[in-house]
């Protein structure tokens, strides 16, 4: 017996947690289930066939906040039986056969490396009644051939490339990505170009380090050319890219950048530590000067480039003077956003076994001395804004007060939060309400109002920023210019973009299509 009604296609939710790879990942999921013949299910209903966990290892909690849920799932798969619970991602690839131990009932864990055999292994373990654990140690098929269910009508990621070549003493990914393997620069121009003809605006290029794209076909300078490409393709408006590594930050990168339209002047390049001994430490193969010469040299070519970073406090044998060069760091690189993160001990990193991990309140106390400098930094930088006018493209989920401020939000070319006034009362697409069509597939994004001139997400709009905060920038005025895109008629129609891959013997679980009607007899008159 199955929790769906005879007849009936199975549902499914997929619930992601982790960086930008993972929810890339979990689009795949989505496309390769739904290829399948499942049915998305709404995160409020709690009663779907199929649950998909997509986890993140990199954070000591994440063990936890997995098991966690799994066990306040346990009483709801009881309630339902047929019900499946399939657990993926980072950690999966590094638990293995312990989830279904921990959790013997989950049905199916599956790696990084192998994510296009979900479907078979949920039908495997739905046929033999036992669990399916299926890790592999090297990567089946690049992910970016499966089948793609995207979230966002205006926005894509594509992945150029997945897994690392480096050996960050802090860092479990490498062990758990696998090495890096690049995709062909045809194949990643081709996506591009697919989710562009669907009316997508902005693509971000994403990889594990993207500025050593190229390292496998031997072209160090792959990356930057893969950027000037992406000036060539008609209709891309933006392209960004995540994260590079500053030991392989190139000037022709920064050239591409500052000669290319539609690249945006945002760079995201972790930081890590201001001090060039836990650089060492941390196997971080540059150091400060190396670090704030690449910023010199950004901020040169695109004086308008907005610089955000990913910065540890408390790794281990950080001294008081270790942390002091990373606050002088981030007071000369004048951030415009920093991720910061308490160094969190991860089994099997080299980081974890090292002596001298320091207590819990002297990294805490240091951590809220960083979040001072940052915000104080991020402040006085938004304020230099406030008077200017932003090209903003009209966001989903950004602006968690929209629907009580009436506000829409966001991002700016730069990359910046923008909460901005419609100038209507009452704008049609800030009340969180479903698409305008509710046909299956639909985003799930608030819908756009066909309501003639209404902002919709994936529209685009010029506006004057009147207030700054640490954090994002507020447009009081009504907007100077709004223009109707491709994306924007996609959201309101509650489509969402979908690109197709290749998977051979994928089982097939819906409702069997209907047969066609005769063409001879009486049905063809």
């Amino acid at each position: 017996m199955t929790t769906a009604a005879v007849g009936s296609p199975r549902t499914y939710q997929v619930r992601t947690y982790g960086c930008q790879m993972n929810v890339h990942d979990s689009e795949r999921i989505s496309g390769l289930l739904e290829q399948a013949g499942y049915v998305r299910l709404a995160e409020a209903d709690d009663n779907p066939d199929v649950v998909v966990f997509n986890t993140c290892a990199v954070r000591e909690n994440a063990d936890n906040r997995l098991y966690g849920n799994l066990g306040h799932l346990r009483p709801v798969k009881d309630r339902h039986p047929g019900m499946q619970i399939a657990v993926g991602g980072c950690l999966a690839q590094k638990d293995r056969g312990d989830i279904v131990r921990k959790a013997p009932w989950v049905d199916v864990v599956f790696g990084t490396h192998n994510i296009g055999s979900l479907p078979v292994l949920l039908e495997r373990a739905r046929h033999n009644t036992a669990a399916e654990v299926e890790i592999l140690e090297s990567l089946d098929v690049f992910p970016s051939t499966l089948p793609t269910r995207r979230e966002s009508t205006y926005a894509g990621w594509v992945s150029i490339s997945v897994g690392c070549n480096n050996t960050c003493t802090f860092c479990i990914v490498p062990a758990l990505r696998g090495k890096e393997k690049d995709r062909r620069p045809g194949d990643v121009l081709a996506e591009v170009r697919a989710l562009v003809a669907e009316g997508v605006l902005e693509v971000t290029l994403l990889g594990q380090n993207v500025n050593s794209y190229g390292v496998e076909f031997g072209d160090r300078y792959a990356f930057g050319k893969l950027l000037r490409a992406c000036g060539d393709i008609d209709g891309l408006e933006r392209v960004r890219f995540t994260s590079p590594h500053p030991k392989d930050f190139t000037d022709d990168v920064i050239a591409a950048m500052a000669e290319t339209p539609n690249v945006c002047h945002s760079l995201h390049m972790p930081l890590q530590s201001g001090s060039d001994d836990v650089l060492k430490a941390m196997r971080r193969s540059y150091r400060s000067e190396r670090y704030l010469g690449i910023i010199d040299k950004v901020r040169a070519a695109m004086p308008d480039a907005a610089i955000t970073t990913d910065i540890i406090v408390g790794f281990p044998g950080e001294t008081e003077a270790d942390f002091q060069h990373t606050l002088d760091v981030v007071r000369a690189a004048r951030f415009s956003s920093a991720f910061t993160f308490q160094y969190s001990k991860r089994p099997g990193t080299p980081a974890a076994t090292m002596p001298d991990q320091l207590p819990k309140q002297v990294v805490q106390e240091r951590y809220e001395r960083l979040i001072a400098t940052v915000e104080e930094i991020t402040w006085a930088e938004n304020k230099r804004l406030v008077g200017e006018t932003v090209e903003v493209l009209v966001a989903v989920g950004e602006g968690r007060k929209d629907e009580r401020t009436g506000r829409l939000s966001g991002r700016a070319r730069d990359g910046r939060l923008v909460h901005f006034a419609t100038g209507a009362t009452g704008q049609p697409g800030a009340t969180g309400q479903p698409g305008a069509t509710g046909q299956p597939g639909a985003t799930g994004q608030p819908g756009a109002s066909s309501q003639p001139g209404a902002i919709r997400p994936g529209d685009i709009v010029h506006t004057t920023i009147t207030y700054a905060a640490p954090h994002h920038l507020n447009a009081d005025g009504a907007p100077l210019a709004h223009r109707r895109t491709r994306a924007g008629d996609a959201a309101e129609a509650g489509r969402a973009p979908r690109t197709p891959g290749v998977v051979l013997g994928l089982p097939t679980v819906g409702v069997p299509a209907a047969s066609p009607a005769p063409t001879t007899g009486c049905a063809a008159h």
